[in-house]
């Protein structure tokens, strides 16, 4: 299984927001993160910013709001 770790970026700095998420979902009020035994995580208004496969990180932005 593919596991990746969700960080988010903001004003240069990086946190850890999920780690070994299943799941990322696209919504209307941002994205939903799953992972195994653990209620989702809504970010709000977030979207995607890159994806390193290589290294099993999201980097997600946030535009306004909290997580």
């Amino acid at each position: 299984m593919c596991q990746m770790s969700i960080v988010l970026e903001q004003d240069g700095k990086e946190e850890l927001i999920q780690e070994s998420a299943t799941l990322l979902e696209v919504t209307k009020d941002g994205l939903i993160v799953s992972a195994l035994f653990e209620e989702p995580k809504l970010i709000r208004n977030a979207s995607v910013r890159a994806i390193d496969f290589l290294h099993g990180k999201v980097t997600v932005t946030q535009t306004k709001g909290t997580v």
